[in-house]
């Protein structure tokens, strides 16, 4: 009897070990997938399909939070899953046929966003909680207390009213905050709503390990794009400075001719700025273009670029934008722009601070950045012939 109890513990602990080494295995591939990348979209991706992968910790779908402390909030970045059932059974009937690994997943989304199209992913994008509200909200929750939280079948239902669990109607949740230096900066969500599998101890522990190489790999990535961002801004202004404006117009006009889209430049020039700065200096010349700069900025899309050309003339690269549209664009800004009220503006002599727009497009106004720089000066000129505070194409 003895000797059989021996043996059994034996190959307990063989199993066990050979389970570590798995998870251990997991872990190795994940850690160094996130070290290929200091890009932020695409380390959320590489964790979130770590997570959810079944050759890594397999869970249904997972989603990543980021802490915002600036503006207060909880922002969900990406979010990974089927949409029902049968998505589920598609992709990964095709994941088992292809025989993909967890390097051939990640490549996947290097070379093509589709799997971040999903409602689901979109859904996660659009929800944002307070960091500092507790009431009801398992996200501020977490962020706060630093621990992760495990919501079984029997504890869910106390939950019921935070959005969260509103969003994911799952019957069993947990979610872990992703750390760096004892500092929170994200939180990962998972759940099992397809296959209704039992989240285990086991499961909680490898996510938490996954967490902790997460939070650093997020930080790396944050401070690397916030060194890159301070490089290419223009300290007056905190707009793109003017060689990422060469860079930018470049690589967004590559990405047109590829996708046969438009694209158009809006170059934006301060009327009489000489008089401005000569009558009270140049400080109160650079108080008026951060004004100006945080006007343009305000009144732009998000996917569009502003940046300083240089002196008192600003531009604004367009994606996906045909002159049509650029030009009501451009009206926009001239009337925002007149309508504001500057410091000191009685010094000009329209007593406004009023702006002269010169527009081009590709492909019709040039194929080159040079060419669509040399258009939209030409009729920024031809703005100014014409009195100022026009716009013109």
């Amino acid at each position: 009897m003895l000797h059989l109890s021996l043996m059994d513990e034996i190959v307990k602990i063989k199993q066990e070990l050979e389970r570590t080494k798995t998870e251990l295995g997991i872990l190795y591939e994940i850690s160094n997938a996130m070290r290929t990348t200091l890009k932020l979209d695409e380390i959320l991706y590489i964790i979130l399909t770590g997570v959810t992968a079944h050759i890594g910790l397999g869970f249904n779908r997972a989603l990543l939070f980021l802490i915002n402390e600036k503006d207060g909030l909880i922002e969900g970045k990406m979010g990974i899953g089927p949409d029902s059932g049968e998505e589920a059974n598609r992709i990964w009937s095709q994941i088992e046929g292809e025989n993909m690994d967890l390097d051939d997943l990640i490549s996947a989304y290097k070379f093509s966003s589709k799997g971040l199209e999903s409602s689901f992913n979109k859904q996660m994008q659009r929800m944002k909680v307070p960091l500092h509200d507790r009431s009801e909200n398992l996200l501020t929750l977490v962020a706060q207390e630093g621990m992760p939280l495990w919501l079984t079948k029997e504890t869910i239902g106390n939950y019921r009213s935070s959005p969260i669990v509103q969003s994911l109607k799952s019957e069993e949740l947990v979610l872990i905050p992703l750390k760096a230096k004892d500092k929170i900066n994200g939180i990962i969500v998972a759940d099992n709503f397809i296959t209704r599998e039992p989240i285990s101890k086991d499961d909680l522990h490898m996510l938490t390990m996954l967490a902790n190489q997460a939070g650093l790999a997020i930080e790396n990535s944050q401070l690397y794009e916030k060194t890159v961002m301070l490089a290419h801004m223009d300290s007056l202004t905190e707009l793109w400075n003017h060689g990422y404006f060469q860079y930018i117009l470049q690589t967004e006009l590559e990405k047109a001719k590829a996708a046969k889209t438009p694209l158009s430049l809006i170059m934006v020039d301060i009327d009489h700025f000489k008089v401005y700065n000569d009558s009270l200096g140049h400080q109160a010349g650079d108080k008026t273009l951060s004004e100006l700069a945080i006007l343009l900025k305000n009144q732009s899309r998000k996917m569009d670029y502003v940046c300083r050309y240089g002196g008192e003339e600003f531009a604004m690269i367009l994606p996906e934008t045909d002159k049509k549209e650029a030009f009501l664009i451009a009206e926009r800004l001239r009337i925002d722009t007149e309508k504001h009220s500057f410091s000191h503006e009685d010094i000009f002599p329209t007593k406004k601070l009023t702006v002269s727009l010169g527009i081009a497009s590709f492909p019709e106004d040039g194929l080159a950045p040079a060419e669509l720089i040399s258009s939209s000066d030409k009729n920024l000129y031809q703005a100014k012939n014409k009195g100022r505070n026009t716009t013109c194409c």
